[in-house]
């Protein structure tokens, strides 16, 4: 046998261990290893071609909202000529005391910002160029490009320019009875000094900001516990005081995960981010309060036109708090603009998320009498909110009376004596229930 197996041996052409070198794998091995090779490079350069799309995409959208550089640059340069003057201007053109942080905005033309002033935190706004494309918005704030600051003109007296506060005043809340003291109110803001005099550069600074809703409810509801401050203004930009918690509830997710998130599973996912239901409770008493505060209130009516989350914020004592007013809107002029709209449905005749009127088919003219009131709509947006978690023996009564507010219609001729009577018997519920604990 030690013969035979020398023998067979000696009959290779090659050695032994260039016999196993040379052997290969089968076809099929093959096939399959340049398979899953060329899965692994289409894989990869999918990846990569993905990621740096969304760059591209996320770095574009910052480019084109975040301008606030562009704004800062545009106000300072009104200030160093005389044109304009403020409470801020300084601080924010000469001695870099207010800083523009984090850049919030939704849209290019309504520049948002968080930042500093001094010791003090605050939410920065500045209105840019105008929104090339047609929104009921811009007829209820019509100055959507960059302000001119042409108006006062040049030799206007304080007295002419108390008589064009009150013209405007009057065609947005109005003809009030008690119009004179918002007049003073306006004045009183636009002497940023606080000398008594209110100088043209003072006045074209006001005059600016007056066509903003925002900046109208801030005066008209100074000194309420539920709309923030005004701290300081400088032309069309203003400072507002900061909301620590915002939105009212939910939570923020990267928009490529919110596409693959069911809205069922999204609704809930926004419950369980938010606070005990005690702290709720206070919450949403605080939401039917501003409810009564923009309903008849001392300078007239204003329509909420966006009761979502995203527009309110709470403090650290639970007491809430407007975050986004651009969508509270005086009635008289959102009358005056609905009254002038064409439409063929009752869809034609929207202002907002939540501020709907009918379509007079005999006219082709929207209606001005909204369809459901502010308050209807402040209970629709609390209806989830305030019922996951509810303690089980007022549960039924609440959703009882939830859903009774939400049924109030805006035209009917009871409709301001229910109205007032849902909302105590609520924020009755409510206030029962947590004002032993202390959250309330």
């Amino acid at each position: 046998i030690p013969l035979m197996q020398n023998t067979v041996l000696e009959n290779f052409d090659l050695p032994l261990h260039n016999t196993f070198h040379s052997f290969s794998l089968p076809h099929c091995a093959q096939a399959r290893f340049s398979y899953l090779h060329m899965k692994y490079l289409f894989f990869s350069w999918l990846a990569v071609f993905v990621g740096s799309w969304v760059v591209y995409v996320e770095y574009s959208s910052y480019t084109e909202l975040c301008r606030g550089h562009e704004c800062k640059n545009a106000i300072c340069d009104k200030f160093r000529k005389g044109v304009i003057d403020g409470t801020a201007c300084s601080s924010l053109c000469e001695k870099d005391t207010l800083y523009l942080g984090k850049c919030l905005s939704a849209k290019p033309s309504n520049q948002v910002y968080s930042g500093s002033w001094g010791d003090m935190e605050g939410i920065i706004k500045c209105h840019m160029e105008e929104v090339h494309h047609y929104d009921l918005a811009a007829e209820l704030e019509p100055r959507r490009e960059a302000a001119s600051f042409d108006r006062p003109t040049k030799g206007t007296s304080v007295e002419k320019f108390r008589e064009m506060v009150l013209s405007h005043l009057k065609a947005k809340v109005g003809d009030q009875a008690n119009l004179q003291d918002l007049v003073a109110l306006v004045l009183g803001v636009a002497d940023s000094n606080k000398d008594g005099q209110i100088s043209l550069a003072e006045a074209r600074s006001a005059w600016a900001l007056l066509q903003l809703n925002e900046f109208l409810l801030a005066v008209v509801l100074q000194g309420r516990e539920h709309t923030p401050k005004l701290l300081g203004f400088c032309g069309d930009l203003y400072v507002m005081e900061k909301v620590p918690y915002a939105p009212l509830y939910g939570i923020s997710l990267p928009w490529a995960v919110e596409l693959w998130i069911p809205a069922g599973l999204r609704r809930s996912m926004d419950q369980w981010a938010s606070p005990s239901w005690p702290r709720k409770a206070k919450i949403a008493i605080g939401l039917l309060e501003l409810v009564e505060d923009v309903f008849h209130g001392t300078f007239g009516s204003f329509l909420m036109c966006d009761v979502s989350a995203a527009g309110f914020g709470y403090t650290e004592r639970y007491d809430l708090k407007v975050v986004d007013a651009r969508r509270i809107v005086p009635e008289a002029a959102f009358q005056v603009v609905m009254r002038e709209r064409r439409c063929e449905v009752d869809n034609d005749c929207v202002y907002g998320a939540d501020c709907y009127t009918s379509c007079d088919l005999t006219k082709h003219r929207c209606t001005t009498e909204v369809t459901q009131p502010n308050l209807a709509k402040a209970c629709s947006a609390l209806k989830d909110y305030l019922l996951r978690g509810a303690p089980a023996d007022i549960k039924e009564e609440l959703e009882k009376q939830l859903y009774a507010c939400i049924a109030l219609k805006g035209a009917t001729e009871q409709m301001e004596m229910e109205h007032s009577l849902i909302l105590n018997n609520l924020k009755t519920l409510l206030w029962k229930k947590i004002s032993h604990t202390k959250d309330s």
